[in-house]
């Protein structure tokens, strides 16, 4: 089966950032995490996958499809929580409903109110009277509530406490039971990542620096800790990044086990993807 989403050298410049070829793909069932810091390029990338940005250059295709402003059929099939206000403060959760019941023909009122049940949202509350997770969570309710194949999730787990958080990650894992399900993810709560996400895309600076599957960066890539004799004899090919410290220097590598066996003067760790996306980030490559 081919990818549900395609980003291929997508570019879109602004006055004060750019977004630098862009390129990442989602494979049906999955559920890929997107990391960087604040300002990396992933609500932009967001925006051109989604088209409420026009790129520049490349191409993003969903479903198979090159998403245009006239296509309807393609837009009901994605859901989207964005982080912030996703409706107007002055709604309800009923009069939400009532309003995407017009826009949604697969619009599901009796799913979009276990949905409020389950994350105890009252249905006739205020919405400005909603706290922060209150309103993410009302977000994720009506993004389900019409039967998407597709979720993008902007920061969608932030503000809520641990357990809510849980519960949360629960759902999204039930939703990508569907073979032709999958989900774009943003999130900064990598531990997050680390227990739901299938592969990892880390962006920085406007470029995709590394895409890999969760597995192999929480099983295979490892932080190296050299001396600064045993950093230069090094292979370059086996340094993804590195940072030097005071007495050391900590070097990413792709292969942990491999590392170990033929630089058995260092130490060799593993990685978490925190700590991953921070060398990738504030290191230096060779």
């Amino acid at each position: 089966m081919e990818n549900i989403l395609d980003v291929q050298q997508v570019c879109k410049a602004f006055p004060s950032f750019a977004l630098d070829q862009a390129s990442f793909s989602i494979p049906y069932g999955s559920i890929m995490g997107f990391v960087g810091e604040n300002g990396a390029g992933k609500t932009t990338t967001i925006g051109c996958i989604l088209n409420t940005i026009a790129k520049d250059s490349g191409t993003v295709r969903l479903f198979g499809k090159e998403l245009s402003d006239g296509e309807k059929e393609l837009r009901e099939r994605i859901g989207v929580v964005y982080d912030g206000d996703n409706f107007p403060a002055y709604w309800t959760a009923e009069q939400l409903s009532r309003v995407m019941q017009g826009l949604y023909p697969k619009w599901d009122n009796g799913l979009f109110q276990k949905c409020l049940h389950d994350f105890q949202l009252l249905p006739r509350q205020k919405i400005r009277h909603y706290s922060k997770g209150m309103t993410m969570k009302l977000a994720v309710a009506a993004a389900l509530a019409h039967h998407p194949q597709l979720l993008i999730l902007d920061e969608a787990t932030s503000g809520l406490d641990p357990v809510m958080r849980e519960d949360m990650l629960d759902v999204f894992l039930d939703f990508v039971q569907e073979e032709d399900h999958a989900i774009l993810m943003s999130s900064h709560i990598t531990t997050d990542l680390e227990k739901i996400a299938d592969y990892i895309t880390f962006i920085h600076n406007g470029k995709c620096i590394l895409t890999a599957s969760k597995n192999d960066l929480v099983y295979h890539f490892a932080i190296m800790r050299c001396k600064e004799k045993q950093f230069l004899e090094l292979d370059p090919r086996d340094v993804l990044a590195y940072r030097k410290r005071d007495y050391q220097t900590d070097v990413l590598v792709a292969d942990g086990k491999e590392a170990e066996r033929k630089y058995r003067g260092c130490v060799v760790d593993h990685a978490s993807i925190e700590e991953i996306m921070l060398l990738l980030v504030r290191g230096e490559r060779v």
